[in-house]
C-alpha cells in the first residue's frame, strides 16, 4: 500500500466509522451469535497473496459487524460505560498513525511530556492536589498490580534487591471488601501474596467495607505475628458501584504504615464533579489511586490513569537502564519507562489530550450529570413499581435493581432473575447485566453511553417489566406445576 493508497483507504475507513455511528441505533445491541459462528466465516489458512483493501473493508460488513455487541449503543446498559467519543477515535488512530514509542525521552520526546501535561490537567480536574504524581497504563488491572508491587516492597525495604518473597520474612498480608473487582486478587497472586495472605473484608447494608472489620482483621494479623502490607479500597465497587469509607480506611492505613491503594477505575471519572467528590474524601491520605478514563469519561480504551504520592518509592521499584536505553538527558527528564511495568508505551495521551481539548471540562461534566439524572429518575419509577425493588443505593449511574413476582419462591428467584435479564439481552433492543449482590441476583442498569437518551431509558424500563413479566408467568406456571 502506497501513500496515495493508503489516503484513500484511510478515507473509506473513516466514512465507515461514520456510518457505522450514524446506524448504531438501527442496530441489535447484543449479537445473535453462536459459539463458533465467527470462526467458520473465515479460512483455515491464511492467504498465499494479498488481497484487495475493498475486500478486507467488505469483510468488516460481512464477518465483523454481524457479530458484535455495540457497546456503544444507546440502549447498552451492560458491564459499565466503554465510551468512544469520536475525539478520542481520532486521537488513538493518531497515536497508530504515528507508530512511535516511549522506551525513553529521548525516544519521542512528546509521547512523554504530551502524557506528563494531559496527566497533570486530569489531576487538576479531579481535584488531587499537587502531591499526586500520574501516569497513564493500559487498564485498572494493571495499576493495581503496580500498586501492590510498590506496597509490597516499602513494607519489605525491597527485598527484590535481595532474595524477594523468599528471604524468609514475614507473611504480608492485602486487606480488601468481598465487593472488590476480581483484579484485587489476581494482583495480589501475581505479586507473590499468595491467596491465604488476602483478607475479604466484609462489608455494611451499602456493600461498603466495613472500617471496623478492617481494624479487627489487621489487629487479629498483628496478633499472629503477621504483617499488614496493603489495602485496596474501591469508590465505586464493581457490582454495585458502592463506596468504601476512604476517610476511615486511610486513617487505619496511616495507624499501621500500610499502603493504601484506592480504585476507583470507573467512579474516578465522578471527581470531575465537584459536588461528588464528598465520595472520596480523604483520598489525600492514600497512597495511589487508578481511574479509568476509558470507561465513563469518553477516552477509548485503554487509558488507566495510575497516581501515586511517592514518586521516588515507584521510580526505585519499577525503573530499569539497560545501557541501549541510556542517554546524555536521563538526568533531567522523566523515563516512562521507569514507572510501570512495560518497558516501551503506545502514545494513550493523545486520545486523551483530543478528548479534553474538544470536549472541554464542562462539556465532560455536562454528559456526566445527564447520567446521574438518568440513574436516578429510574430509581425512582422502580421504587414506586410493586415488587420491584433497588437493592443498592444509587450513588453514580448504576441502578441494581430486582423483581419479586408473587409465586416465585425464593429459592427460584435467582435462576427468574438471571432468565428475565437474557431475555432482555436476546431482544437486542437492550443489553444489561446480571450480577449479585448480597448473595443474590440481581440486574444492572448502568447508563453511561455517549448517546443514551431519557426516551432511551424509559423504553428500558418498559422492556424490563414486559419482558420480566413473560418469564415470570412461565415460572409461576411451573412452580404451580410442581
Amino acid at each position: 500500500m502506497d501513500t496515495e493508497e493508503f489516503r484513500r483507504h484511510g478515507h473509506a475507513v473513516i466514512d465507515w466509522l461514520a456510518d457505522y455511528h450514524a446506524q448504531i441505533r438501527s442496530l441489535p445491541v447484543q449479537a445473535a451469535s453462536e459459539p463458533g459462528s465467527v470462526k467458520a466465516l473465515l479460512p483455515d489458512s491464511p492467504p498465499l497473496q494479498g488481497e484487495s483493501f475493498e475486500a478486507i473493508l467488505g469483510d468488516m460488513d460481512k464477518v465483523v459487524l454481524p457479530h458484535l455487541s455495540h457497546w456503544q449503543h444507546p440502549r447498552f446498559f451492560g458491564f459499565f460505560p466503554s465510551n468512544s467519543l469520536r475525539a478520542g477515535i481520532l486521537g488513538d488512530l493518531m497515536s497508530s498513525g504515528l507508530g512511535v514509542l516511549g522506551l525513553s525521552w529521548q525516544s519521542s520526546p512528546a509521547v512523554t511530556e504530551v502524557e506528563e501535561v494531559v496527566v497533570d490537567w486530569f489531576r487538576q480536574m479531579v481535584g488531587l492536589s499537587p502531591q499526586w504524581f500520574g501516569v497513564i497504563n493500559d487498564t485498572a488491572s494493571s495499576s493495581t498490580l503496580v500498586a501492590l508491587l510498590t506496597a509490597r516492597e516499602r513494607s519489605t525495604d525491597y527485598s527484590l534487591a535481595r532474595a524477594g518473597l523468599q528471604d524468609g520474612g514475614q507473611r504480608l498480608v492485602v486487606y480488601t471488601s468481598v465487593s472488590a473487582h476480581s483484579s484485587v486478587m489476581k494482583a495480589a497472586l501475581l505479586c507473590g501474596f499468595g491467596r491465604e495472605n488476602v483478607r475479604l473484608i466484609d462489608v455494611d447494608e451499602a456493600f461498603a467495607m466495613r472500617a471496623d472489620a478492617l481494624e479487627q482483621a489487621i489487629a487479629a494479623d498483628l496478633a499472629a505475628g503477621l504483617k499488614p502490607c496493603a489495602i485496596v479500597a474501591a469508590v465505586g465497587g464493581t457490582a454495585t458501584t458502592s463506596v468504601d469509607p476512604v476517610d476511615e480506611i486511610a486513617a487505619i492505613a496511616q495507624k499501621h504504615g500500610i499502603w493504601l491503594h484506592v480504585d476507583a477505575a470507573m467512579a474516578g471519572s465522578a471527581m470531575i464533579l465537584p459536588e461528588y467528590r464528598w465520595m472520596w474524601n480523604g483520598i489525600e491520605g492514600a497512597d495511589s489511586v487508578v481511574i479509568n478514563a476509558h470507561k465513563w469519561l469518553g477516552v477509548p480504551f485503554d487509558c488507566s490513569l495510575f497516581f501515586v504520592r511517592d514518586e521516588p518509592h515507584l521510580l526505585r521499584v519499577m525503573s530499569t537502564n539497560p545501557t541501549y536505553l541510556q542517554s546524555e538527558t536521563d538526568g533531567v527528564v522523566r523515563n516512562l519507562r521507569d514507572t510501570g511495568i512495560p518497558l516501551g508505551r503506545r502514545f494513550r495521551a493523545l486520545k486523551l489530550w483530543f478528548v479534553i481539548r474538544e470536549q472541554g471540562v464542562d462539556g465532560l461534566q455536562a454528559r456526566l450529570r445527564r447520567d446521574l439524572k438518568l440513574a436516578a429518575e429510574l430509581s425512582e419509577e422502580v421504587s414506586r413499581t410493586p415488587h420491584w425493588h433497588v437493592v443498592a443505593p444509587v450513588v453514580l449511574q448504576t441502578v441494581c435493581v430486582r423483581f419479586e413476582p408473587p409465586g416465585i419462591p425464593g429459592e427460584a428467584l435467582d435462576e427468574f432473575t438471571r432468565a428475565w435479564a437474557s431475555a432482555v439481552n436476546k431482544s437486542g433492543e437492550a443489553f444489561v447485566t446480571p450480577a449479585t449482590a448480597g448473595g443474590k441476583w440481581m440486574v444492572r442498569v448502568s447508563i453511561g453511553a455517549p448517546e443514551t437518551t431519557d426516551e432511551d431509558v424509559k423504553s428500558l424500563w418498559s422492556l424490563m417489566q414486559s419482558v420480566s413479566a413473560d418469564v415470570a408467568s412461565t415460572f409461576q406456571t411451573n412452580q404451580a406445576g410442581a
